[in-house]
């Protein structure tokens, strides 16, 4: 009966994402993985990085979301111009979703601490149902498919990044198309019963120095999709000198009368100059805490840096 209950949960929730609410995966510790959400990130340090995250959400709970982003950014010295690549897996119950972008970005340099980072992305989705592994309430359904189904869906976005030593500001739609989702075969056009959204995001951080040892770093996250409930992620970091990061995070949303989401715990320590080690933890805050034991992350970030400087505010962001 615990199994069953678990799969309804399940259930429910792959349905409530899919129609009332934001349709790519969510990553609390997105302020580490921000060129899946903004192609103007590309060019927004002079280093080449590459990242890579985890987050399996609602541990515990059959069918829950599973979640994979490894991104690159790499910018041509002295051009202002910055190229990236970012895939992410996400995979929920029986779909699974591959996306893949390629990423352009020009950078406008005000002056030594001003700029902005305008980028394009295109990119190329393979959205997967295994319907194999589901079973029909109603047997011999022609309109269901009783075999597995796969779709490729390109789409293009667009992202603003401006930002400074101590504060960034970013804009982002990175899927302005709306994509058909739907396999159901009842010989007319299904875009209206599932259809990939049109996904915006408003970001925003700064960095205060407290004292010479301890920073407070706020970062904001809105995220808006067409007929889905206003979210946001309200983040606050503690610095201590420059290498070891402590933070929480209040995820507006959640089911029924929940007071939000989820709040979550952030944990990032600077291993050397290149190197970053990251982990999350998010206490589910609505009834889905009743069958699953939370969420975690993992994210390692590295970043090349040529010479012997030291890395810069812009790190932070």
């Amino acid at each position: 009966m615990k199994n069953f209950s678990k799969l309804m949960v399940a259930v429910f929730m792959l349905i409530s994402m899919n129609n009332y609410a934001q349709q790519d995966a969510q990553y609390t510790q997105w302020m580490f993985n921000k060129l899946s959400l903004n192609p103007g990130y590309a060019i927004a340090n002079d280093h080449a990085c590459a990242s890579a995250l985890h987050r399996s959400q609602w541990v515990g709970l059959e069918g829950a979301p599973i979640s994979q982003s490894l991104n690159v950014r790499i910018p041509f010295q002295g051009k202002n111009i910055g190229v990236g690549l970012s895939i992410n897996h996400d995979q929920i119950g029986p779909t699974n979703s591959w996306q893949f972008n390629g990423i352009y970005a020009y950078r406008f340099n005000f002056d030594n601490d001003h700029k902005l980072g305008v980028g394009l992305q295109g990119s190329l989705r393979n959205y997967r149902i295994k319907y194999s592994e589901t079973e029909a309430l109603q047997v011999g359904d022609g309109s269901l498919p009783t075999t597995d189904e796969s779709r490729m869906i390109p789409n293009f976005g667009v992202g603003l990044y401006y930002y400074t030593p101590k504060y960034y500001i970013g804009l982002s739609a990175p899927k302005l198309l709306e994509g058909d989702l739907s396999f159901f075969n009842n010989g007319g056009n299904n875009s209206d019963f599932s259809r990939e959204e049109v996904h915006g995001f408003l970001m925003a951080g700064v960095v205060f120095d407290l004292n010479s040892a301890v920073k407070l770093k706020p970062s904001l996250l809105f995220k808006y999709v067409k007929d889905a409930p206003f979210d946001a992620d309200i983040h606050a970091s503690l610095i201590f000198y420059d290498t070891f990061w402590a933070g929480l995070t209040y995820r507006l949303g959640g089911i029924g009368n929940s007071v939000g989401e989820s709040l979550d715990m952030v944990l990032q320590l600077q291993l050397s100059r290149a190197i970053r080690l990251g982990f999350a933890y998010d206490f589910t805050l609505s009834k889905v805490r009743d069958y699953s034991d939370g969420t975690f992350e993992v994210v390692l970030d590295y970043c090349l840096n040529p010479g012997h400087d030291r890395l810069t505010n812009p790190r932070f962001f």
